[in-house]
């Protein structure tokens, strides 16, 4: 990252509360992630348009994944400690049907954290409550 979009970054990070809410894959798809209530829950949410949608018209199977892997990433962030970071290191997303236009909940969890490893599995249900798709992530905590 070079000068003025590492300042941006930089900025943005230090601005917010809450840095997943406020990060710029967020605003470039729409993502809206709650805040943390500290239950170890997180929901991010996405109003799914025509934007996001595939060929067929339906909402792109990676979009889904997008906000899986949004959801996970914010929930295993936010147990970090301030001189912690982390990177995604293994992503999986098994659909179980085809998603129309409107919204959708990712509901993210942590299932078990070590020193270095995390694990968390996602639901994501569609405007009808409708289990549409399950995901699990490994994340890897990172010195900063």
């Amino acid at each position: 990252m070079q000068g003025a979009a590492r300042w941006a970054m930089a900025s943005i990070m230090e601005q917010s509360p809450d840095r997943f809410r406020a990060a710029p894959v967020s605003r470039l798809i729409g993502f809206e992630v709650a805040e943390d209530a500290g239950d170890g829950v997180t929901v991010v949410a996405l109003a799914a348009g025509e934007q996001h949608a595939n060929p067929m018209g339906r909402v792109h199977g990676g979009v889904i994944s997008a906000l899986a892997d949004a959801a996970m990433g914010t929930a295993y962030g936010r147990v970090l400690l301030a001189e912690e970071d982390f990177s995604t290191i293994e992503l999986k997303v098994n659909f179980m049907r085809p998603v129309k236009m409107g919204r959708i909940l990712a509901t993210a969890r942590m299932v078990q954290r070590g020193l270095r490893i995390g694990f968390l599995d996602c639901e994501i249900h569609d405007r009808r409550g409708k289990l549409v798709a399950t995901a699990t992530s490994t994340c890897m905590t990172l010195s900063r």
